[in-house]
């Protein structure tokens, strides 16, 4: 009986993938939904939903809630939950601290970017008309309102599968990820408590651009500039400013 169920389910889901793709070949917007479905695997009901998480606030003329802010919002919720799920089911012996940690060196901006162009989410940011790439971190913050797309769209399980079956599974050696550390302002921050030495960070400048604020930092280790950093973020600009001075702590 069980054996029957199962190659039911196996059926239906080839069933689903032949309709799937006659649909893609038969619609008007062929184009988008192919880019659209090699990233996700299966076809949107809504590509409007979609389409909206890969449009960046920068695009010119874009009212905010067309763009992907509301989006990115929500995925970051739900890519949390997923990721905390992740860990609490496949380290069992570890401490709330130790997952605490993991979960953001697992979705920090840094990863996300990364794991973003691996599964060609930069194809379809910029076929949707983001064409600035001023914001180093424009790919992860996509793939954060994907998420959130998904989630509208499909529900919880998908996000999931999505994540642990398409991002996360680009990750060679997960367990290595988990343990390493970019979060370059905890460390120097753990680091001068530890020496009992002053770590403060400033905001040098505030420069308004065409795409967005423009900042730059540094950071001052018992009263010396010891880093400086620039972005479009206080936290990207901060967390090169860090990165900078740990090299030279080394």
């Amino acid at each position: 009986m069980q054996v029957l169920r199962l190659r039911k389910l196996k059926a239906d889901r080839l069933f689903k993938k032949v309709i799937d793709k006659i649909r893609l070949l038969s619609h008007k917007d062929r184009e988008s939904y192919l880019l659209l479905y090699s990233i996700l695997g299966y076809v949107p009901r809504n590509i409007k939903l979609y389409e909206m998480a890969m449009t960046h606030s920068s695009t010119s003329g874009m009212k905010k809630l067309s763009c992907n802010e509301r989006l990115e919002f929500l995925g970051d919720a739900v890519l949390s939950s997923v990721t905390a799920d992740y860990l609490y089911s496949n380290f069992s012996r570890e401490r709330e601290g130790f997952l605490t940690k993991s979960r953001s060196n697992l979705v920090c901006r840094e990863r996300l970017n990364e794991l973003a162009l691996q599964i060609g989410l930069d194809k379809y940011v910029n076929a949707c008309g983001v064409a600035h790439q001023h914001n180093n971190y424009i790919y992860g913050n996509a793939l954060e309102a994907l998420v959130g797309a998904i989630y509208i769209d499909k529900g919880y399980k998908h996000c999931r599968r999505f994540l642990l079956d398409r991002v996360f599974s680009r990750l060679t050696d997960i367990e290595s990820v988990v343990k390493s550390d970019k979060n370059y302002k905890s460390r120097l921050i753990e680091w001068g408590q530890k020496k009992h030495i002053d770590v403060e960070f400033r905001i040098v400048t505030e420069e308004l651009r065409k795409e967005g604020v423009f900042f730059v930092s540094e950071v001052l280790v018992a009263g010396e500039v010891c880093g400086i950093g620039d972005g479009f973020s206080k936290r990207e600009s901060q967390q090169k400013a860090a990165r900078q001075a740990l090299a030279k702590l080394k």
